[in-house]
Formats: C-alpha cells, sequence, structure tokens
C-alpha cells in the first residue's frame, strides 16, 4: 500500500528583465521540500505546474510505502 502527498508551491511574477526570475527564485523551496519530503521517506514522483494570472502554481507529488 502506497500514501501519498502533495505539496504545492506559488510564485508571483514580478516587473523585471529577468524572465528567469521564477525558475532562479523557486529552486531554492523547491530543493528544500524535496529534502524534507525524502526525510520522510517519500520518493519524488512528478510536478505539474499551471498559472493564473501573474502566478504560477508547483504541484510536487510524493509518494511512500507503508
Amino acid at each position: 500500500m502506497k500514501e501519498y502527498k502533495v505539496e504545492s508551491l506559488i510564485y508571483y511574477s514580478k516587473l523585471t528583465l529577468d524572465s528567469k526570475h521564477i525558475a532562479n527564485d523557486s529552486k531554492k523551496e523547491i530543493q528544500e521540500k524535496l529534502d524534507e519530503y525524502a526525510a520522510k521517506g517519500y520518493k519524488f514522483t512528478t510536478s505539474t505546474s499551471t498559472n493564473f494570472g501573474s502566478a504560477i502554481y508547483i504541484h510536487l507529488y510524493f509518494e511512500k510505502d507503508i
């Protein structure tokens, strides 16, 4: 049997000349979430992202055997 978890992160676009600012700003927080769930025995399975207005929603999916 498996246990599943979803972690949602939200990032907002800002006025800047750096077109990759969301990717650059989100790397540290995403890595922290990956490390946090790995320490709890979860495996990262996949991710999705959607945008709405000026926000980008990133969903990280994890699973572990129980």
